[in-house]
C-alpha cells in the first residue's frame, strides 16, 4: 500500500465525510480565484531597504496557517500540479524537453523506493536538520515541494552550490559533488538552471519569514541568522539568472490560498537586491554593530580579544587577524569593494571601503 494515501476526499486537507468534503472543495474553489497580493498587503514595506525592509516583510508574512505534515500531500495537488494534471517535480522536469518519468498524484506517492523514478515524496529544500525539524518551518509550503524520492535522498541535507566534478548526476541533470565555489568546501547539490531561482527565493523566504528564529538555527549555510558570504553570493546570482516564472507566480498564489501568506521575493523580485544586494543597508548594518571600518582600519568596541576573518563579496578570504583590545584599531588597507567581516564566530559586519 502507498503510504499516506487518502480516501474519498483525496483533494482536501483532512479525511472528511462526503458532505463536508464537498463543502471544503467548494470553499477552496471559490478562493482559488484569488491571485496576486490583495491591495495594501505590502504597504508597510514600501520605501524601506536593508534589514528594515526584511523586518517589515517578516511582520507581513507572519504568522501563517500551519498545516499538519499529512496535509502536505493534498496541498501539492493544488500547488504543484502541471496543466495535464501530473506532479510538477523540479528534480525530474526537463523544461522544453521530455522528462525521464512523470508522476501522478496519490498513486505515485511514496512508498518504498530503491531507484530514481520509483515514486515522489516531500522535499524540504531548506532541510529540516537546519532548523531542528521544528514547527511551523517543517510544514511551510513555501520551501517544500514534491520531488523524486531517490533524488531527494541523494541531495540529502547538503547545501545548494556549484558542482563541476559530480559524484552523482540525476536523469534531468541535477548534480551532487564537491563544491567548486570560492569560500565553499564539502559536498553540495546543484539543481538544473531552470529552477535555481525558484530554490534561491525559497531560501530567502526562510530567512525572512523566520527572521528571529533563524538566529539560532544550526544550518551549515548560516552564521547567527545570516548567510555565509558564498551562500549569499550564489543565492543572489541564481535569483538574477533565473527570473520569476509563471509557474512560480501561480504556486505563490496557491500557497497563499492555503497558508494565508506569500513569498515576497516572487511578488517583488527587486526586494532581493534591496535587502541583500551589494549596496543594501551597508551603513545601517555597519553602524549597528560593535565593529566598524574607518581610515583604513577595523575598529571594535568589544572589551575582549576578537579573531576576525575578512572576505570579499565572492566569499574569498582576504585577511585573518586578531583585535586584541577595545579601542585598538587593526590596520587593514583594502582596495575599493564590498567586504564581510566574521568576528568571533558570532557576528558578521558588512562594509564598503571606497579608495581615496
Amino acid at each position: 500500500m502507498i503510504a499516506g494515501k487518502v480516501g474519498a476526499c483525496s483533494e482536501g486537507f483532512l479525511p472528511l465525510q462526503p458532505m463536508r468534503c464537498l463543502v471544503l472543495l467548494f470553499l477552496f474553489a471559490a478562493r482559488a480565484g484569488i491571485a496576486q497580493p490583495p491591495p495594501g498587503y505590502y504597504d508597510s514595506a514600501q520605501g524601506l531597504t536593508g534589514e528594515a525592509l526584511r523586518a517589515a516583510l517578516s511582520d507581513i508574512i507572519s504568522p501563517h496557517s500551519v498545516l499538519a505534515n499529512s496535509q502536505l500531500w493534498a496541498a501539492f495537488a493544488r500547488t504543484d500540479r502541471r496543466p495535464d494534471g501530473s506532479v510538477w517535480d523540479m528534480y525530474s522536469d526537463v523544461p522544453g524537453g521530455s522528462s525521464p518519468y512523470v508522476y501522478q498524484f496519490v498513486i505515485d506517492q511514496c512508498g518504498v523506493y530503491d531507484s530514481e523514478g520509483d515514486c515522489f515524496n516531500r522535499e524540504h529544500t531548506f532541510p529540516v536538520s537546519w532548523f531542528n525539524d521544528a514547527a511551523p518551518m517543517s510544514t511551510d509550503l513555501h520551501h517544500i515541494y514534491p520531488a523524486d524520492a531517490w533524488v531527494n535522498q541523494q541531495r540529502g541535507s547538503w547545501p545548494y552550490g556549484i558542482v563541476t566534478a559530480p559524484a552523482w548526476t540525476s536523469q534531468n541533470g541535477g548534480k551532487r559533488g564537491p563544491c567548486s565555489l570560492p569560500g565553499c568546501s564539502g559536498t553540495v547539490f546543484e539543481p538544473i538552471n531552470a529552477f535555481k531561482g525558484d530554490l534561491a527565493r525559497a531560501h530567502l523566504y526562510m530567512l525572512t519569514r523566520y527572521m528571529t528564529e533563524g538566529a539560532s538555527w544550526p544550518g551549515p549555510v548560516l552564521n547567527a541568522g545570516s548567510w555565509l558570504p558564498w551562500v549569499e553570493s550564489i543565492l543572489l546570482a541564481w535569483h538574477t539568472q533565473d527570473p520569476v516564472s509563471q509557474k512560480e507566480t501561480a504556486r505563490n498564489d496557491s500557497v497563499f490560498v492555503i497558508q494565508g501568506n506569500r513569498n515576497p521575493y516572487i511578488d517583488h523580485p527587486e526586494w532581493v537586491q534591496s535587502i541583500w544586494g551589494p549596496e543594501a543597508g551597508v551603513e545601517e548594518i555597519a553602524g549597528s554593530r560593535s565593529l566598524w571600518y574607518a581610515d583604513g582600519a577595523l575598529h571594535s568596541s568589544a572589551a575582549w580579544p576578537m579573531d576576525v576573518n575578512v572576505r570579499d563579496a565572492a566569499g574569498r578570504l582576504v585577511r585573518s587577524a586578531r583585535i586584541h583590545a577595545a579601542g585598538q584599531p587593526l590596520p587593514m588597507p583594502l582596495p575599493q569593494g564590498l567586504y564581510f567581516v566574521e568576528a568571533g564566530g558570532t557576528e558578521t559586519l558588512r562594509f564598503r571601503f571606497i579608495a581615496q
